[in-house]
């Protein structure tokens, strides 16, 4: 960012220059082809802070063309190859961490101290995970399946991957993406959000030190630009993480030539709170996994349903713990989440608190935080009923809605009874509950008495409307290859 220049006498200081972010493309910076640009606006403040290339149909072309060309090379490299490329990669995203969370944090308004111990580290650890993935090829040892024949498996590459990154974890969700593509000996290109493309281009920008040209690109754009990408007849798989919607347009664009489609979509976890689980423990827990990054999680701690007999003493414990969670801004080290992302997520989340019906209650929060910004309160609304529209449809935002259960059975039911099946957990001292509701439960992801820690061994993925493949583990890397039985004859 260019600095201000000196006032004259009396007169205000000149606004900064905005920072002006690029595509990156065959390992160049580059504006968008027609040069048009949108405003990239700091959540925290409301105000603009930079502009983004708007990408038409050519620079997606171009994109394609730079990931075709460098697939020829790319996916011929050995595993050591690739797993040192990526440690290298690592190593540059470690060196440059307060740079990373510098610029998440203005682009997202996450807090600054959560940023650097939640969020850049995994992203390194990921990396570094993969990097050794890319060394471990499982598949059938060769053998004489058939007589007078010798079978052999062969784990290959994909090809070129078209990839879709959400807002509400830019970093983090480009590092999921491009790290199994990479590893497994794909190129890719990448498209962000338009509201947050500053950390994956700075994350792209740091890939062209150590990458060939090329192996990983990066488009800024619209609705637009996003369709061009997934529709690309070069792609030859499309990796999405974002809503429901936007996942159903993808799978449907992607039908016309048969493309593999990875679709990480919504959620709506269930959090199962049992009568003899620790009450005070729970509502901390369930208050520090529903409010962190806003809400704006799809695997967000933000669906209760708590026994009868326990609900008076949790729910008091919860908006306790409402009340005294804080928002605000980046730089606060006191907070606990910052703002919504952006101006039409905050009337998102103040539609459903707007619509709710009358046998709802509001214990904690319900209002956004005056002055600038896009904050909202912590809040706890109860009363809840399975049909109303914030227990079935995803809030995403620092929302935690409450509904009561007499039984294991109905529990069950109500936890299952919406369309999506990304996420969840239960809260209770007994094993056998833990073990059975755990079994019962439609959702990809289950934690017992916590919620949303993820480790990069283990994978993540939903059932249902929240789509199909998994992210991070071993899983997620086999994702990105594809199998290939070769059989020769003896003697031939």
């Amino acid at each position: 960012m260019s600095p201000s220049l000196p006032s004259a006498a009396g007169a205000p200081a000149a606004a900064p220059a905005p920072v002006e972010l690029l595509n990156l493309i065959a390992g160049e910076r580059r504006p968008a082809a027609d040069g048009r640009t949108s405003t990239v606006v700091d959540p925290s403040t409301g105000l603009p802070y930079a502009t983004a290339p708007v990408s038409s149909a050519q620079d997606v072309d171009d994109a394609y063309a730079a990931a075709s060309q460098a697939f020829t090379t790319w996916g011929r490299t050995t595993p050591a190859e690739r797993q040192l490329a990526l440690l290298r990669l690592a190593d540059a995203v470690e060196a440059r961490a307060e740079e990373f969370v510098a610029v998440e944090s203005r682009n997202t308004g996450k807090p600054l101290h959560l940023a650097a111990s939640d969020e850049v580290p995994p992203c390194v650890d990921q990396l570094r995970f993969f990097a050794g993935a890319a060394r471990v090829l499982d598949g059938l040892s060769a053998g004489e399946y058939l007589e007078g024949h010798t079978s052999w498996i062969r784990r290959e590459p994909v090809g070129v991957v078209g990839q879709v990154t959400p807002w509400n974890y830019p970093l983090m969700m480009a590092v999921w993406k491009i790290a199994p593509a990479l590893a497994a000996g794909n190129t890719v290109v990448l498209k962000p959000s338009d509201t947050t493309p500053a950390s994956t281009l700075l994350l792209a920008e740091v890939a062209a030190e150590v990458l060939p040209p090329g192996v990983l690109n990066v488009v800024c754009g619209d609705r637009d630009t996003g369709r061009a990408l997934v529709a690309h007849p070069r792609s030859d798989m499309v990796a999405i993480t974002g809503s429901v919607r936007a996942g159903s347009q993808v799978a449907e664009a992607a039908s016309v030539d048969v493309k593999r489609v990875h679709l990480e979509l919504g959620g709506k976890a269930p959090v199962i709170v049992f009568a003899d689980a620790d009450l005070a423990a729970a509502a901390e827990g369930i208050a520090a996994a529903g409010y962190y990054n806003a809400g704006q999680d799809c695997t967000a701690a933000t669906r209760v349903l708590v026994q009868a007999s326990a609900h008076a003493d949790f729910v008091a414990a919860l908006a306790e713990q409402a009340r005294g969670t804080r928002t605000g801004m980046p730089d606060d080290p006191t907070v606990a989440f910052g703002p919504v992302n952006n101006a039409h997520q905050l009337e998102r989340v103040t539609g459903f608190l707007d619509r709710l019906p009358g046998h709802a209650s509001v214990l904690a929060g319900g209002n956004r935080v005056a002055g600038a910004g896009y904050f909202l309160e912590p809040t706890v609304v109860d009363g809840l009923r399975q049909d109303d529209e914030v227990v079935q449809d995803e809030i995403f935002g620092p929302v935690i809605t409450v509904q009561t259960f007499t039984d294991e059975a109905e529990a069950i039911a109500l936890a299952n009874g919406v369309r999506y099946g990304l996420s969840s957990s239960v809260w209770t001292k007994d094993h056998g509950t833990a073990l059975r509701v755990s079994r019962a439960l439609d959702f990809g992801v289950v934690w017992i008495n916590t919620h949303i820690p993820f480790v990069a061994e283990m994978p993540h993925g939903g059932f249902k409307q929240s789509g199909y493949g998994k992210d991070l583990s071993m899983y997620g890397f086999e994702d990105y290859t594809r199998i290939k039985h070769v059989m020769s004859a003896f003697g031939a």
